[in-house]
């Protein structure tokens, strides 16, 4: 009839997630998740949950948002200051030309 889900201890899910962060590089977590005949779906809670690696960021949508809009702003105020630039070198320009 009904398919049992798989129960996984939660050392299982730690030490799943520790070899893909470590093999990462070799292999993508689809084949991964294949290889462990894990749900990959699964997997990718697992490594939201049991990230541990301190210079693998964690995707944080959220954050990505606000660097982009402080992005937006800050080249806003580089093209304003680039533009006031090429004002004040125009005006250079015009107030030291010799001519009457």
């Amino acid at each position: 009839m009904g398919e049992q889900r798989q129960q996984y201890s939660e050392a299982f899910k730690k030490d799943t997630v520790r070899y893909v962060q470590q093999h990462k590089q070799q292999k993508n977590i689809t084949d991964i998740a294949e290889d462990l005949q894990i749900p990959r779906s699964a997997l990718y809670e697992w490594m939201k949950q049991y990230r541990e690696f301190d210079d693998e960021p964690v995707v944080d949508h959220q954050h990505v948002k606000d660097l982009e809009r402080q992005l937006k702003a800050k080249e806003k105020e580089l093209a304003d200051k680039e533009e006031e630039l090429a004002i004040l070198k125009k005006t250079v320009h015009i107030f030291s030309n010799p001519n009457p």
